[in-house]
């Protein structure tokens, strides 16, 4: 009885306290903004707009999607067994890639109509960029939509019941797959210039850009993506056997605006090109090459490379666990987590030798007799283009300062039976001769958080001090295009124009930065094979992969579902040290064994033709009968 006094009493206590103010109760809340007090200020519009680009969807990134890195052919799932899943994806189901976001279509189109509503105490000059920024959002959102789910209903104004008890005002069809893509063109035709918000002017001259609001040439980066699908789409979906459509046009695009297409993204892409603004960032030599390729894809500062990015910042603790999670396990900072998304063997074979041989690794003499021994872990890499060591970490490679041990174990010669005889162990473990039996990194066939396929991340994980620990976490960015991307982009755009010359330029100048001499490629080697794996090594684990097979129409074929399919199912790399006394030229020597299938992979990965346009949610289906299914649904 004396709380509930007690608390009654202070009531009325507190009541008598502010009775003296009589107009208490009508005082405006400290935490609620008005209308007019939203739409009226420029910063709270900018707080507004960053939490619209916290909301631009991914596959995969640095925050929580990030473990879909392992659902396709360049890595398998290594971590905790709760994940396990991802290593056993016998088909991908229908509805993998759905995303029907008209919820954040609704709030950038509300968005839009109060400014130029509400907005009366700017000026038609500060409200432009504003409403630029959220048209080139909202083409980013419609792009999204139409590379999963093809031909959606375009929305440019809130759809607002009457309760009239008649909701058919609020049902629109689908439009066609081309629409879509005209229409994210036409929209960052539009607001190009005005997107001033994300850049700085002095004189009426841009004297910088923003990586991180959209500007002109973020804008341009993005039509000359979204354009080469569209090229991609009409053209390849065209020469299936049976190609892929709907009788009005939601799926499938004319094989006669393939080219239409192709030239709007090579034009895009050359208003990136030529700007002053990007550059790739190279290094001389292997290492300082690896080195520049590792801080053009992980590190902001001085970076000219990145043209849009998704940034965290340390003083918003807006911050991630992607080096956490990831760090090669030898030199992680904390007792928990490492090497959860650890490549496969075909990732790392699809970097060539900057010879310009294949980037088949030799691990067996021409005969296949026998091993091929080499003297040190690393020399079977040697040679290899660049970007890998800028991207995966092998055995011995230097990371953070320190040497990574990745070992599976010794191979012991019997000399009775002329065969090796495995032995392997624990993590970190010594083998009788008092030299290492199995290394800090691994491998290891069935523990996790160590990897499982012979092979780190390194690119996105960030060396700084702490940072694989959890009370520190990183803050490296999140790439949505870099300039690489947008020169990969003109030069396939160039190859199916048939302009050789300019194709070979832009892709070359990729190549170059990642070891190949001037004019790796020419008229006779170019190929649109060469550039699709330029494609995969470039762009790996930047969210590109699924994309560009699916654009291509080659996912089915790459993804078959077959164990023998080398890429489909994802394979590993074991080195062994050799132990054979009286066998100078092998004893002490490293071999590698090829596992064709990785430990712990239990299916090969299976795209099949329904994957090419994800289901329509049946949701939508249920609520709106204009709706037309997609193919196989």
């Amino acid at each position: 009885m004396k709380r509930v006094y007690y608390i009654g009493f202070v009531f009325v206590f507190s009541l008598s306290l502010f009775s003296c103010k009589k107009d208490w109760l009508q005082r405006q809340p400290k935490n609620i903004l008005t209308d007019e007090q939203v739409w009226n200020d420029p910063k709270q519009l900018t707080g507004l707009i960053a939490n619209y680009y916290n909301r631009l969807p991914t596959d995969m990134g640095l925050d929580g999607n990030w473990r879909n890195m392992a659902d396709y052919d360049d890595a398998m799932w290594s971590g905790e067994s709760n994940n396990e899943g991802r290593n056993n994806i016998p088909n991908y189901p229908g509805n993998r890639w759905e995303y029907w976001d008209y919820g954040f279509i609704r709030d950038i189109n509300l968005s839009i109509e109060k400014i130029n509503e509400l907005g009366t105490s700017l000026t038609a000059a500060q409200k432009k960029p504003f409403l630029a920024e959220l048209r080139f959002m909202r083409a980013w959102i419609y792009f999204e939509l139409v590379r999963r789910m093809g031909g959606v209903p375009i929305v440019t104004s809130q759809l607002i019941y009457d309760y009239s008890g008649d909701a058919s005002s609020l049902r629109k069809p689908r439009a066609k797959e081309s629409e879509v893509y005209d229409f994210v063109a036409s929209e960052l035709d539009a607001i190009k210039d005005d997107l001033t918000n994300g850049v700085t002017i002095n004189g009426g001259v841009i004297t910088a850009v923003s990586v991180t609001r959209a500007n002109k040439f973020i804008a341009m980066a993005l039509k000359s993506r979204a354009m080469l699908y569209a090229g991609s789409i009409a053209k390849y979906n065209s020469l299936r056997a049976v190609p892929i459509t709907t009788p009005g046009g939601e799926v499938g695009i004319p094989a006669n605006m393939a080219n239409t297409y192709y030239q709007k993204a090579l034009d895009a892409a050359k208003e990136v090109i030529n700007s002053p603004w990007y550059q790739l960032k190279s290094g001389v030599g292997p290492v300082a090459g690896a080195t520049a390729y590792y801080e053009a894809t992980t590190k902001k500062s001085a970076n000219k490379e990145f043209v849009f990015i998704k940034d965290y910042l340390t003083a918003k603790d807006k911050r991630h666990t992607f080096t956490y999670d990831n760090i090669v396990r030898g030199v992680r900072e904390d007792n928990l987590s490492s090497s959860q998304v650890t490549p496969s063997v075909s990732l790392v074979e699809a970097f060539e030798y900057t010879d310009g041989s294949p980037g088949t690794l030799r691990t067996r003499n021409a005969g296949n007799t026998d091993y091929i021994y080499y003297d040190k872990p690393e020399d079977i890499f040697a040679g290899k283009d660049y970007r890998l060591n800028g991207s995966i970490i092998y055995p011995n490679s230097v990371f953070k300062g320190s040497t990574i041990e990745i070992q599976a174990g010794v191979k012991v010669w019997n000399a009775t039976t002329s065969t090796y005889t495995n032995v392997e162990g624990a993590i970190g473990t010594v083998y009788t001769d008092g030299k290492t039996l199995v290394g800090s990194s691994g491998p290891h066939r069935s523990n996790q958080d160590v990897t499982n396929t012979g092979f780190a991340l390194r690119k996105f994980i960030e060396e700084g001090s702490l940072t694989s620990t959890r009370g520190v976490r990183s803050d490296n960015p999140w790439i949505w295009i870099r300039l690489s991307e947008v020169l990969l982009n003109a030069a396939e755009a160039a190859f199916e124009l048939g302009q050789i010359p300019d194709a070979l330029n832009y892709v070359n100048r990729v190549r170059e930065r990642a070891g190949f001499g001037p004019n790796s490629l020419n008229a006779g080697t170019l190929t649109l094979a060469r550039l699709q794996n330029e494609r995969r090594v470039e762009l790996c684990f930047e969210d590109h992969r699924v994309w560009d097979l699916k654009r291509w129409r080659i996912a089915d074929q790459v993804w078959n579902g077959q164990a023998n399919n080398p890429i489909a199912m994802v394979g590993a790399l074991y080195m062994y040290r050799v132990v054979r006394p009286g066998d100078p030229a092998r004893d002490g020597k490293y071999v590698f064994d090829k596992l064709d299938k990785a430990p712990r992979i239990i299916s090969p990965r299976w795209f099949q033709e329904r994957n090419y346009y994800t289901f329509i949610p049946q949701s939508v289906l249920d609520n709106n009968p204009l709706i037309v299914r997609n193919p196989f649904q």
